[in-house]
């Protein structure tokens, strides 16, 4: 029977605040995807100097520490060390890389998410096994939220920290989401108001891990937090049953297989923890985020490309949705100065090969009104919304070999369009001739792609059917 009066204090790698985490992401995937792979001798000092640009002068070691092994690393999954002994980026990254959105990066890292886990020191592992501990913790507390949303019931963080995140029955597998739901319900109509509390200590000790356990959700926009109250977000239901349909069911890391009573078992244990915590779950493809599970986005006048979510990839929806969104945005703008130009506004993005996405118009006063805009559309997804008066902010986009080539033809006329689909609001970022930019200093562009030309005289080997042939 559920106790919820036992408590355990079941911690995860602390965190930054919840902005911050959106801050870094891009960062510590472009740090890592310009040094991996990486052998594991040079990855410490080859993080910490490019990392460091991005950071106040005069950063500690233990805050570069930090970032390396216990954010990146460890809450993060990143980066994994392989058998060869190089450091590579891991599937969670690579996938981030490729379709920056940052909930759905979050969502898998949730999802993966399991007590006990090697993210910690093997003192604490062993403690929680000896105290029989063994859950999927965000599953547990979705189908909780669930049953209670069911009820017309809202929790608290108060009663979420309590009653789940820090009672032993439920970490010990032994409670049902239903029995706690009762429990809370139970507690409600008996005026019983229960808290976290250690003698001794400061609230931070008891509710630091419980807030961020809680901010990780909402980095996933899996719930919405309001005045203390934490509520599903509905519009990523389907994510959410995801979740839910594994909230009792044991973990998929079978940590109490390991001897960790040696060094060869405990070393194995951890080497085994990264590839498995930084390679992407089975459900990682179905966690994109909808623009309209963020933000209610209002109808616009922008074409409808038909082709469905199933018949393309992450990538490809989040561009189409930027696209519409500045084709909208740039239609009024130009309508607003002139009305007679709104036909020069053309989404051209399904055109290969130009370079841009939407030929629109300058339309500001001046000699130049009429000439050519050219706007190349890149679009990501995050939670909080990016502060540009943040000095340490930070962001990376990709550009094919066309659109740096268009990007140098048009100069002046040449505008990179950031956008931030976020849950506050949606933000453009204008930044025009990257090129003049890039000779200045502005901005730092980085070729990350090599073309290999090659004849049969390069050739090695030939392996015909599995047999090796003559060269």
């Amino acid at each position: 029977m559920y106790d919820q009066t036992r408590q355990y204090r079941c911690t995860i790698i602390r965190g930054k605040a919840q902005k911050d985490m959106d801050n870094l992401l891009p960062a510590y995937a472009t740090v890592l995807n310009d040094i991996c792979p990486c052998e594991k001798a040079d990855f410490h000092k080859a993080f910490d100097e490019a990392f460091s640009k991005y950071l106040p002068s005069g950063t500690s070691q233990k805050t570069l520490d930090n970032h390396r092994t216990e954010i990146s690393g460890k809450l993060f999954g990143m980066y994994f060390c392989a058998d060869d002994g190089y450091i590579y980026i891991s599937e969670r990254t690579q996938k981030y890389f490729a379709d920056s959105d940052a909930p759905a990066f979050f969502k898998d890292i949730c999802y993966k998410m399991q007590f006990p886990n090697g993210t910690q020191k093997i003192n604490t592992v062993l403690e929680r096994i000896n105290n029989g501990i063994k859950i999927r913790p965000y599953a547990f507390l979705l189908k909780v939220l669930q049953i209670a949303d069911s009820k017309s019931i809202f929790l608290s963080k108060q009663e979420i920290g309590y009653y789940i995140l820090n009672s032993l029955d439920v970490l010990q597998g032994k409670a049902t989401p239903f029995e706690v739901v009762d429990a809370i319900i139970l507690d409600r109509r008996r005026n019983i108001q229960r808290t976290i509390h250690s003698p001794g200590k400061a609230s931070s000790y008891d509710w630091q891990h419980i807030n961020e356990q809680i901010n990780m959700l909402e980095l996933a926009n899996l719930v919405i937090i309001c005045d203390n109250v934490v509520k599903l977000n509905l519009k990523e239901i389907s994510a959410i049953e995801k979740f839910t349909a594994d909230a009792t069911i044991e973990p998929s890391f079978d940590v109490y297989s390991y001897d960790l009573s040696t060094k060869e078992g405990r070393e194995q244990f951890y080497f085994d923890w990264d590839v498995y915590f930084g390679s992407l779950s089975d459900k990682a493809e179905s966690f994109s985020t909808d623009i309209a599970s963020l933000i209610d986005i209002a109808d616009t006048d922008a074409e409808d490309d038909s082709e469905s979510e199933e018949e393309t990839d992450n990538t490809t929806v989040i561009g189409d949705e930027g696209e519409k969104y500045v084709l909208a945005y740039e239609k009024k703008r130009v309508s607003n100065f002139n009305s007679r130009l709104v036909n020069k506004v053309i989404h051209l993005g399904k055109t290969k090969g130009l370079g841009f996405d939407i030929q629109s118009v300058i339309a500001e006063p001046g000699e130049y009104a009429e000439f050519v805009k050219y706007i190349e559309v890149k679009s990501t997804k995050r939670i909080t919304a990016p502060d540009i008066n943040d000095v340490l902010w930070f962001d990376t986009i990709n550009l094919t070999r066309n659109e740096w080539i268009a990007a140098k033809q048009h100069g002046n006329f040449y505008h990179i369009y950031r956008v931030y689909f976020t849950r506050e609001q949606v933000i453009i970022f204008i930044i025009s001739d990257i090129n003049q930019k890039d000779k200045d200093g502005i901005i730092n562009a980085v070729p990350t792609m090599y073309r290999i030309d090659f004849r049969n005289d390069a050739v090695n080997h030939v392996i015909v059917n599995g047999e090796v042939q003559n060269v």
